[in-house]
């Protein structure tokens, strides 16, 4: 399959940030040639790029995808009230029906919205993999180790399940990367965390965990451990270049400093976190000072409530502003650069993704700028990141293959995905 893009503005993501108008020219699931001067060959799929911006797909690094399914549930409530009342009550009664029908959702939204690529943590992952590849996106999926058990697995059963999953997917050529994926440092014990260091290790995979999302869990971990969860990572072997992790808001000037010394990488959630006011924002500004790598997430849908990741660039660029007293924190070239070639790096996979460049894979998305509130467009980075929407999206490409164009999914079923949604949550919730 090949794909041609005419005529279209190129926010390349490079290493020069270079931004122009010229062509793509895509054949198989690479990205064979990026050019200024027009670019004669016939391609399966044509697209006349004029009024179009085109970019790298962006990179989710931290979500939970079937909790689609719980979007709305129980929104305006404390942190520990929700989990308890809400979020807990319905987990337990998920199954491969209602994660196949909340992975759909979530991949259908990914697709208009412009995410090409997806780190996950969550339960049913093999049900999730299916699905993914189907959809055709990409995904590094985390099986969810907790000390007390998964909806899925006994607790017992989890560390052998958790190297079949990974030994099912890993080498695969294709869509779907395996992943380790402890929930925490305060649902998983000493034992708990240097087992999932053993396995990472053993099977060359990454690890995915909740790191200082909020006080309270910095204390409980502090009063149970007598560290911070930090350094009990540290001290349990996962504070290294194979650790993605989600949240860090009440990670302090030292951590910052550990965790970019052992070349980890953050995924920053600003939405999910003021939504359920953590009261703690990931220290951009030390991250990016102390060259750590950072990513941003949305979380999953049930604390965000959606998995627009042009809405998280405005919201990361906005909170770091005010909360500095300083508008020239967080500019937009560096908010566009964690969604795109940062998620690659956090990901290890920034020599494949992350921008538009010859001999990457092609993952690509166009967002049409002929709208209202895209004009003027004196500076296009700008506009991506502090106007621009999901909505935006024109197509979506992942791995050379288009699935959204003009607005129309070529991979899904559109208003099955939304029926089966719905029958799910109501299913789920008894509401």
């Amino acid at each position: 399959m090949n794909i041609l893009i005419k005529d279209v503005w190129i926010v390349s993501q490079d290493a020069s940030r270079k931004q122009f108008k010229g062509s793509v020219y895509v054949e198989d699931e690479v990205i064979q040639e990026v050019r200024q001067e027009p670019i004669a060959v016939e391609a399966d799929y044509e697209i006349n790029g004029e009024g179009k911006v085109l970019l790298p797909g962006l990179i989710n690094t931290h979500t939970h995808i079937p909790m689609t399914l719980l979007r709305g549930y129980g929104d305006d409530m404390v942190l520990e009230e929700w989990l308890k009342t809400r979020i807990w009550p319905v987990e337990a009664k998920l199954d491969r029906e209602s994660i196949s029908a909340g992975t759909d959702l979530g991949l259908l939204e990914m697709i208009f919205s412009g995410t090409t690529c997806f780190a996950d943590m969550y339960f049913f992952e093999d049900t999730i993999a299916e699905r993914t590849i189907k959809a055709g996106l990409r995904g590094f999926l985390g099986f969810s180790l907790i000390d007390f058990g998964t909806p899925e697995f006994k607790p017992e059963e989890l560390f052998s399940e958790c190297e079949k999953f990974i030994r099912r997917w890993k080498g695969k050529k294709g869509l779907v990367t395996p992943v380790v994926a402890p929930h925490s440092s305060y649902t998983c014990s000493p034992e708990t965390l240097e087992r999932c260091a053993e396995i990472s290790e053993e099977h060359d995979v990454l690890v995915h965990t909740h790191c200082s999302e909020t006080q309270h869990e910095v204390s409980d971990v502090q009063r149970r451990y007598g560290v911070r969860p930090v350094e009990q990572f540290k001290k349990t072997g996962l504070l290294n270049k194979k650790t993605l992790f989600a949240h860090c808001g009440w990670i302090t000037k030292g951590e910052v400093r550990e965790i970019a010394r052992a070349g980890a990488g953050v995924s920053h959630n600003p939405v999910s976190n003021m939504k359920l006011a953590t009261g703690g924002f990931t220290p951009i500004p030390e991250l990016v000072e102390s060259n750590a790598t950072v990513g941003l997430g949305t979380d999953g849908a049930a604390s965000n409530n959606t998995l627009d990741l042009f809405e998280t660039m405005k919201f990361a660029a906005l909170i770091h502003k005010h909360h500095r007293w300083d508008p020239c924190v967080a500019p937009a070239q560096q908010v566009l650069d964690f969604a795109t070639i940062g998620g690659a790096k956090a990901l290890h996979m920034e020599d494949k993704l992350g921008s538009v460049e010859e001999g990457k894979l092609a993952d690509l998305i166009i967002l049409d700028f002929e709208k209202p509130h895209l004009k003027p467009c004196y500076d296009v980075v700008s506009h991506l990141v502090y106007a621009a929407r999901g909505c935006d999206v024109y197509a979506t490409i992942v791995n050379g293959k288009p699935l959204m164009i003009d607005r129309r999914v070529l991979t899904m079923n559109y208003e099955k995905v939304l029926w089966s949604a719905e029958e799910q949550g109501l299913r789920l919730t008894g509401e």
